[in-house]
């Protein structure tokens, strides 16, 4: 089984391997690999992305200092 990267590339499995690689894509014997799609709309990324702001901006403090005291107490497992 080859080796992974985070995305899930194909990448060689030892420096000599990734060293081969980098002097083949520099000689343009071989096309630099491209990200693999994720499968997710770029413009709903887009639109997620924005959503987390606009909530933000909309929160007042105290509604903010809530939902933090919420999420710590459930990430540390402290009850309320």
């Amino acid at each position: 089984m080859t080796p992974k990267g985070p995305q899930g590339q194909k990448r060689p499995a030892d420096v000599i391997g990734a060293a081969i690689m980098v002097a083949r894509i520099a000689t343009g014997e071989i096309d630099e690999p491209t990200e693999p799609d994720d499968g997710k709309d770029p413009a709903a990324k887009a639109l997620g992305a924005k959503g987390g702001k606009a909530r933000a901006e909309a929160l007042t403090p105290e509604q903010r200092a809530e939902i933090a005291r919420k999420a710590a107490a459930t990430r540390w497992g402290n009850a309320e």
